[in-house]
C-alpha cells in the first residue's frame, strides 16, 4: 500500500472513529412522540433492553407502522455502525484479518460502547439504552465488512 493511501485510511479511521464518539456519546433525543421500543427496562436512569432479538420477540407489541419502521431502521443502523471503521482497519492492521479476531474485535468494541454508554448515562443522564440486540448487530456489520475486504481480496488472503 503507497503512503497516500494508508494515510487516506487512517484518516478516514480517525474521521469515522469520531463520527462514532458523536453518534453514541452524546446525548440522544427523545424519541418522536408515538415510537416506543417494547421491553424496554429501567433500573433508575440507567436503561436496559436485554431481550436477545428484542425486535421480534416483542413485534406483537408494535402499535404502529412509525413505531415498526423505527425498530427495523435501528436495527439497520447498528449493522452498520462498525462495517466502515472495521472495513478500513482491515487495509491497515493485517493481524485482524482472521475471522475470529475480526468477531472478536467488533463485538469487544460494541460492549465497550455499550458500556461507556451506560456510564455516560449514569452520571450525566444522556438518555441511552444498554441493548442485547445492539452487540450482535454491531458485530454483524464488522463481520459483514470482513466478508467484504474477503471478496474483494479473493486471492490474496487465507483464514
Amino acid at each position: 500500500m503507497t503512503k497516500k493511501r494508508e494515510l487516506i485510511l487512517k484518516l478516514g479511521v480517525a474521521i469515522y472513529s469520531f463520527c462514532i464518539i458523536c453518534f453514541c456519546f452524546t446525548p440522544q433525543p427523545q424519541l418522536p412522540t408515538g415510537v416506543e421500543t417494547p421491553g424496554i427496562q429501567t433500573f433508575g436512569r440507567l436503561v436496559f433492553l436485554l431481550t436477545p432479538f428484542n425486535s421480534f420477540w416483542k413485534l406483537g407489541e408494535v402499535t404502529s407502522l412509525l413505531q415498526l419502521f423505527w425498530i427495523f431502521l435501528q436495527n439497520a443502523l447498528n449493522i452498520l455502525l462498525l462495517f466502515p471503521l472495521i472495513f478500513q482497519l482491515l487495509y491497515l492492521i493485517p493481524a485482524l484479518r482472521k475471522t475470529k479476531r475480526v468477531i472478536l474485535f467488533s463485538f469487544l468494541l460494541s460492549l465497550s460502547i455499550e458500556c461507556t454508554q451506560l456510564v455516560l448515562d449514569f452520571f450525566f443522564d444522556f438518555n441511552r439504552v444498554f441493548e442485547i440486540d445492539d452487540l450482535w448487530t454491531n458485530t454483524l456489520g464488522g463481520y459483514l465488512a470482513w466478508l467484504l475486504y474477503k471478496l474483494l481480496h479473493k486471492n490474496k488472503i487465507r483464514n
